[in-house]
């Protein structure tokens, strides 16, 4: 008997939704068959079965949102041909190879949920560390004795433990949430589900930590001599400043008070769908020829707009774009989402008045929102990207 626990998606959400059970109590599994299908931060996730046996408990119906590390399914393992590693119910391996084929290695390092996500986090090899459980089992402690120092520790349940003292206001915040409000007559209360409940934790999460400034300029474009593809320019353009002022491709880490300066931009494109926000990544695009990027950003929007973008492309950007000036809106204050540093945000072009050559003229200009984390980034570096963009916006095409 064993409880398969939700394992960690890697989304940076602590919890997932359940879309659809692909199993039911009295069914016989075996490895790899769909077992459930789960809505995280930005997509739908097929979790495969971990282990051959017969489903005795389904813990959750469709629409319950499931924390992660919570019991998901119950297995008992003694009616069907295949073994299963004999571990405590409370230890059931995280093996699970969410959205892919299961490695044919069997060699695999066994371990608990909570201590394959955090070995994760922290970037730990989880095949460096001598599990203490039965058989080698790696357990939180074990992969806790090997985290660097001044990174966060778990307690024992796997929740992170805040820091002593007053804490900061999120952290008070939590200890007391505010009470409901009570629903109007005539309205109607709406839970925020999938897209639109990543947003909210995001955004929250964006607040809390980041110290965020807002720089804003135009770019006149009127050296272009077509409408021009104005994404792939924005694109080109922060690849340019990138190279006059690399401090904005970059990762702030608050645990040990450092910046990571990024070698290549795996840039993250807000794309607005009717389900909500969704920010695939463009990798490497500094890499990438024109006609690449063309075809890779409208792979990814397809992607975004069909719900099909795969968990891998939907984390680790290392700077942003919002081109919200398709919908409308000239300038804005988009948030900085960590552990990223910066987000460039555009706005609706507009014909402007503007004095060239002694005389007014009517011109294209592209209004420009650069937010930045004001921990690590100064206004000095801010301005130098921005002003960067700028110069290889106002290029000829």
């Amino acid at each position: 008997m064993g409880t398969f626990r939700l394992p960690d998606l890697g989304e940076g959400l602590a919890e997932a939704e359940i879309v659809e059970w692909h199993v039911k109590p009295g069914d016989q599994v075996r490895v790899d068959q769909p077992m459930v299908s789960v809505e995280t931060a930005k997509a739908v996730v097929e979790v495969p079965v971990p282990y051959s046996g017969t489903v005795t408990a389904l813990h959750g119906a469709v629409g319950d949102i499931v924390p992660t590390g919570a019991p998901l399914v119950e297995f008992d393992s003694g009616t069907v041909v295949g073994s299963m590693p004999p571990t405590a119910p409370e230890e059931f391996v995280d093996s699970a190879t969410v959205g892919r084929a299961a490695p044919a290695d069997s060699s695999r390092t066994r371990a608990v949920p909570v201590a394959r996500a955090l070995a994760k986090r922290l970037g730990l090899e989880l095949g460096a560390i001598e599990g203490s459980g039965p058989n080698g089992l790696v357990r939180l402690d074990d992969v806790l004795a090997h985290a660097p120092a001044g990174a966060p520790r778990s307690s024992s349940n796997g929740d992170a433990r805040p820091p002593a003292g007053n804490g900061s206001a999120a952290t008070r915040g939590a200890e007391a949430p505010p009470a409901a409000l009570a629903v109007p007559g005539g309205a109607s209360a709406e839970p925020l589900r999938g897209l639109r409940r990543a947003m909210a934790h995001s955004m929250s999460q964006s607040h809390a930590e980041v110290p965020g400034s807002t720089v804003c300029d135009d770019a006149d474009i009127h050296a272009w001599t077509g409408r021009g593809d104005y994404t792939l320019r924005l694109v080109r353009a922060m690849i340019a400043a990138c190279g006059a002022e690399p401090a904005l491709n970059a990762w702030y880490d608050p645990a040990s008070k450092a910046r990571i300066l990024m070698p290549r931009i795996d840039l993250g494109l807000a794309v607005d769908t009717t389900a909500g926000l969704i920010v695939p990544v463009l990798r490497d695009v500094r890499g990438k020829s024109p006609g690449e990027l063309r075809a890779a950003i409208a792979s990814q929007k397809d992607a975004a707009h069909r719900r099909a973008t795969p968990p891998e492309d939907l984390r680790g950007f290392t700077l942003m774009l919002s081109n919200f000036g398709t919908l409308a809106g000239r300038y804005g204050i988009p948030l900085v989402m960590p552990p990223a540093v910066a987000i460039l945000g555009c706005g609706k072009v507009r014909q402007d008045a503007v004095v060239a050559g002694g005389t007014v003229a009517a011109h294209p200009r592209m209004p420009l929102s650069l937010s930045f984390d004001h921990r690590c980034v100064t206004g000095g570096e801010a301005c130098r990207f921005l002003a960067a963009v700028i110069a290889d916006l106002e290029l000829p095409e």
